[in-house]
């Protein structure tokens, strides 16, 4: 409203203008000495315009995905003491919104006359510590020189990515080369037994891959077919894959263009995104948490 007396007091002057519209003269020319000089804004105003220097890099350093919700959580983090209808009453004003997640494409291929392990995990995906259960699955992106795929392995105690792997062919090396990543940088099977749940596709089905899980002493397991419930997790993760990387940055070129955001978005994913499902704090630091608290409890027994 201030703006549009702004844009056409030369015209028609500040008085009919306000006549017209619901604000009165004085309280127009109160806000312009405000703007004037900050010093006398109101604390309520002071303090919006500090949140929303604050507010601004958040949602601009964590990929643009943020909704009121999370930068309230991470203003939290930061220190601030702020209501969450602040932060969006805020955002709102500043043209500031999340990314609104649609629906995971289905890339699964089923053999349902091939034989398969049982369901170990029966859609619970809790995991009392890291290393006890992981989860896989694998999503397609769309570039100008054809299907580029993503496969992940993911690790249900805190939901942090441990493995990823980007190929032009959605064949067992891809979910494979993911597999491994995890091994190498976990060195599973040192503590307790740990179980790999996927869904029924042939990729994960493959003697090249049950192989690979045994000579690791990792129990198998699979969901049923055409059921995403059963691997829940997995889709969540995917589906924030999608949402926030490759609906938010594309048109993609080529399968380097999207092998890069993917390493970009794990890292981010791992270290700074805000999870609600753990309490609203990045993976590694809810793993960090967890060996931590057991150190401590060591000690003090």
């Amino acid at each position: 409203m201030v703006a549009f007396i702004d844009d056409y007091r030369d015209v028609y002057g500040v008085e009919p203008i306000c006549r017209v519209l619901p604000i009165a003269p004085s309280t127009y020319r109160a806000i312009k000495t405000q703007q004037a000089d900050p010093a006398r804004q109101s604390a309520r105003a002071k303090r919006d315009a500090a949140l929303r220097k604050a507010i601004r890099p958040i949602w601009a350093d964590n990929f643009r995905v943020y909704g009121a919700r999370k930068v309230w959580h991470a203003l939290l983090r930061e220190g601030w003491s702020v209501a969450r209808c602040t932060v969006e009453r805020l955002m709102r004003r500043m043209g500031l919104q999340g990314t609104v997640r649609g629906r995971t494409p289905k890339t699964t291929v089923s053999n349902t006359d091939q034989p398969s392990p049982a369901d170990h995990v029966k859609r619970d995906f809790s995991a009392p510590q890291p290393n006890r259960l992981w989860i896989s699955d694998f999503t397609y992106v769309a570039t100008r020189s054809g299907f580029v795929h993503v496969a992940f392995v993911i690790d249900a105690f805190a939901r942090r990515i441990i493995g990823w792997k980007v190929s032009s062919a959605p064949n067992t090396t891809l979910v494979l080369d993911a597999l491994e990543q995890a091994i190498c940088d976990r060195v599973p099977g040192r503590e307790a037994a740990l179980i790999h749940h996927s869904d029924r596709g042939v990729q994960y089905l493959s003697f090249r891959y049950s192989r690979r899980l045994n000579d690791a002493d990792i129990t198998p397991s699979v969901g049923r077919v055409g059921s995403s419930y059963d691997n829940a997790t997995a889709e969540t993760v995917i589906g924030l894959f999608k949402t926030e990387v490759t609906r938010q940055s594309g048109p993609w070129r080529s399968v380097n263009d999207v092998e890069f955001a993917t390493l970009e978005w794990v890292d981010w994913f791992n270290y700074r995104r805000l999870l609600e499902p753990i309490g609203y704090v990045p993976p590694a630091e809810a793993e960090s948490m967890y060996y931590q608290q057991r150190t401590e409890s060591a000690i003090a027994a």
